[in-house]
């Protein structure tokens, strides 16, 4: 799975000292495919062990994210919190 800023446009942005910075574009998270069910995070549980368990993939824990709609993507590691899992 690529990264979830693959095929991101860049921008260049001035720095305080004249120079420049390219970067990626911000990204606008997609909508997510549809969820598969919820989870109840354990003690221990972390975003990229739950991914491997979910997706496949211990890199796309940010799907998880996304399906949450989360800015703090650490609050979902919080024990006892409910979190949905992403569609296929």
């Amino acid at each position: 799975m690529p990264s979830r800023y693959a095929g991101q446009p860049t921008i260049t942005v001035p720095t305080p000292d004249g120079g420049t910075v390219v970067m990626s574009a911000p990204r606008i998270a997609p909508a997510p495919a549809g969820t598969t069910g919820s989870y109840t995070v354990r003690d221990g549980d972390r975003l990229d062990l739950l991914a491997r368990a979910v997706v496949g993939d211990s890199t796309a824990w940010w799907r998880i994210a996304d399906a949450n709609d989360a800015d703090d993507p650490a609050d979902l590691e919080t024990p006892g919190r409910r979190v949905n899992l992403p569609g296929a």
